[in-house]
């Protein structure tokens, strides 16, 4: 892999949002797409605290969840739906967009409008579909996969920049510990920025209990407050966090998402966390 040295970070530039260059990103919005609504009041909240905070800001959701524990789970209301109200979102509020792609069938439209491909975090070795997210063109933010070591993320990476694609950026989001809870090694953000590539923390997909609610996932939300500060303490470049205006009405992953009206004071933490670093390494 051609590899960036330690000292010459990269910068992936999404519209108007520079991730690696020193500020703390928000990259938010809810699990999947479930109405219009939910997704258009989510990102009218989500852009005004963001402006008021001056935080970069990147929107997120997903047409479509394809892994899902039970096969009665709620998905998502489709691709072509789907895009369509990011495209809503992305024009209506001028804010990038991030979405997932589970196949290389998937990627050309969804790069059609989406400002960031997001590689799932159990499709994170699937070569195909990371040389044809690269191809695209688009951001790409891979998920570590719950069963990865922080190590080998370097080759998915690889094989995405192979593709001369270097707009990358990789997510921890836990790792695997028994059958129903995750652990974070906060040693993999530090492995990981050694790639050179910026480094993103996932908090809410961190607190979540696979499979532990029966049919689906459970989650712990009340944690999701102290792995954000502290993922930040150990250095990210942006923090990811699934929030919706009802969490316990949601129809995925509720129980790991945070409500809206909790987001702003943890903002203003992390944000402090991230200021007295810059103090700290000057």
């Amino acid at each position: 892999m051609n590899e960036v040295c330690a000292n010459e970070k990269r910068i992936v530039s999404i519209s108007n949002v520079r991730v690696g260059a020193g500020e703390l990103v928000l990259i938010a919005g809810p699990c999947a797409i479930e109405s219009e609504t939910v997704c258009m009041h989510a990102a009218e909240f989500l852009k005004a605290l963001t402006e008021e905070l001056n935080m970069p800001f990147i929107f997120k959701a997903s047409y479509d969840k394809a892994n899902r524990t039970s096969l009665h789970s709620f998905r998502g209301l489709g691709m072509k739906n789907g895009l369509c109200i990011l495209s809503k979102v992305k024009s209506e509020f001028g804010i990038p967009v991030l979405t997932d792609v589970h196949c290389v069938q998937q990627v050309d439209e969804a790069a059609e409008v989406a400002d960031v491909l997001q590689v799932p975090a159990f499709l994170c070795r699937q070569t195909d579909l990371l040389i044809k997210v690269g191809k695209s063109g688009r951001a790409v933010n891979i998920k570590k996969g719950q069963f990865v070591a922080p190590e080998d993320m370097r080759f998915a990476i690889e094989k995405v920049t192979s593709t001369g694609n270097h707009n990358v950026m990789v997510t921890e989001r836990g790792t695997t510990f028994g059958y129903h809870d995750l652990v974070v090694d906060m040693r993999s953000i530090v492995i990981m920025r050694s790639f050179g590539y910026p480094v993103v923390f996932d908090a809410t997909h961190s607190v979540q209990q696979p499979g532990a609610a029966g049919g689906s996932s459970g989650g712990r939300r009340e944690f999701v407050p102290y792995l954000a500060r502290a993922a930040v303490a150990v250095g990210i470049d942006a923090l990811f966090l699934e929030v919706h205006p009802s969490p316990d009405e949601a129809l995925s992953d509720g129980p790991n998402m945070l409500p809206l009206s909790q987001l702003k004071p943890l903002l203003q933490s992390v944000l402090a966390i991230h200021e007295a670093l810059k103090f700290i390494r000057s």
